[in-house]
């Protein structure tokens, strides 16, 4: 009998990621599959839910609300600081990325989104925040994780 994709098994799928419009965001295609860890948050929650119960062998299209992908946009994130914060940094620009530390010690990455005068105004959401997503799906493996993906939380 198949092995059905469940908690603690290591899934290897290929991939293609669209938006609503159909642009390719990312794909595995060309490339090795895409191993994880079902069950420990490795994947966005809505693929796993998808893909919860499935086979080797099984393809599938799954629509993903932002909800259940990247989350919905935390207008918290985006904020306006002094340029000052970049210092060290010679021209800031649109587009560019910054690893920033909290107050409590967390790294969060950062995009900086526009600058205006010395007012820089940067977003701490994931680039995918609010978008819906769709994935082509081949599931290509499955197989028990070894003790130490478990202990570590990730395939290897």
């Amino acid at each position: 009998m198949a092995q059905l994709i469940g908690d603690n098994l290591v899934v290897s799928i290929h991939y293609t990621l669209t938006n609503d419009e159909g642009e390719t965001l990312d794909s595995s295609i060309g490339h090795e599959p895409l191993a994880y860890l079902h069950g420990a948050g490795n994947i966005i929650p809505g693929l796993e839910q998808a893909l919860t119960g499935k086979t080797e062998g099984d393809t599938l299209n799954v629509h993903i609300e932002a909800a259940d992908a990247y989350g919905e946009v935390v207008p918290e994130l985006i904020q306006k600081v002094d340029i000052s914060a970049f210092s060290g940094v010679e021209s800031v620009e649109p587009g560019m990325r910054f690893e920033s530390q909290t107050e409590s010690g967390d790294v969060v990455p950062i995009e900086v989104k526009a600058v205006e005068g010395n007012e820089v105004t940067i977003d701490g959401n994931h680039p995918l925040a609010g978008v819906a997503l769709n994935f082509a799906v081949e599931v290509v493996g499955i197989r028990e994780a070894s003790s130490e993906e478990l202990a570590h939380g990730h395939a290897h």
